[in-house]
């Protein structure tokens, strides 16, 4: 057998193998609400971020099920599950590393953009608007603000890094934890962080412009990593042994 090329396995990859190889040994059987989110991370010795990516990609493979509310139980094993990208970016890395580079970008754009630059902002703002309203993610309006402001910075590379990172959205993994958490009223919030940011840029403040954009993506995150649990409840069953990823 020829030898294989050795990819690098991500941390959310490695205790979603984890978490499948209990499931499949009968620790959680079917319909077992598993722990929450914060016990699995200290059994684990990650981050809850690193877990909830975990088990949203059992989520798309078919093996638990996310009940908003209540918590993450256990289905019946799939016939045949899911392909998951495996080389799928993480959904909240990407969130954090865009805070760090487009953070920059705003700073720049606020002592760099002209008034008809800063009018584009505005009018990808309204799109976001329009499109909430009809009922729709407003995605392409989202987009269209950041990489308007990558675009300020007069640099090819910074711009296709900031899109291709605001394209990791369509990922599976990403799309899916966007299907719990991305509402009207999220997005209501995005927009005013958003126009947050326009107000910065347009008084010329690069310090202001960098922090409403940091504040705006990490609000993201935080939308992303809201409760799914009902706080104070207990699992449905005492957690697993514990299991630590090696990093």
């Amino acid at each position: 057998m020829p030898l294989q090329p050795l990819l690098p396995r991500r941390l959310y990859r490695q205790i979603a193998e984890q978490l499948r190889a209990l499931i499949e040994h009968g620790e959680f059987p079917a319909g077992t609400r598993l722990p929450p989110e914060r016990d699995l991370a200290v059994q684990l010795g990650v981050s809850r971020p690193s877990v909830r990516e975990a088990l949203i990609a059992l989520e798309v493979e078919g093996r638990v099920e996310v009940r908003m509310g209540s918590g993450i139980y256990v289905r019946e094993a799939p016939v045949r599950a899911a392909a998951v990208e495996h080389e799928a970016e993480s959904p909240l890395e990407t969130i954090r590393a865009r805070a760090l580079i487009e953070g920059e970008l705003a700073a720049v754009a606020a002592r760099q953009m002209k008034r008809a630059q800063i009018s584009g902002l505005r009018e990808a703002i309204a799109l976001m608007v329009q499109e909430s309203a009809a009922g729709q993610m407003p995605t392409q309006g989202d987009r269209l603000f950041h990489t308007r402001i990558a675009e300020a910075s007069e640099n090819s590379v910074l711009l296709r890094v900031v899109s291709g990172l605001f394209d990791e959205r369509h990922n599976p993994l990403f799309a899916q934890l966007g299907s719990h958490f991305e509402t009207a009223r999220s997005w209501a919030a995005a927009i005013e962080e958003h126009k947050a940011v326009v107000d910065a840029i347009a008084h010329q403040d690069p310090a202001a412009a960098r922090e409403a954009m940091v504040r705006h993506l990490a609000n993201s995150h935080e939308r992303f990593m809201a409760s799914w649990q009902a706080e104070g409840e207990t699992p449905a069953k005492p957690p697993a042994r514990k299991k630590r990823v090696t990093t």
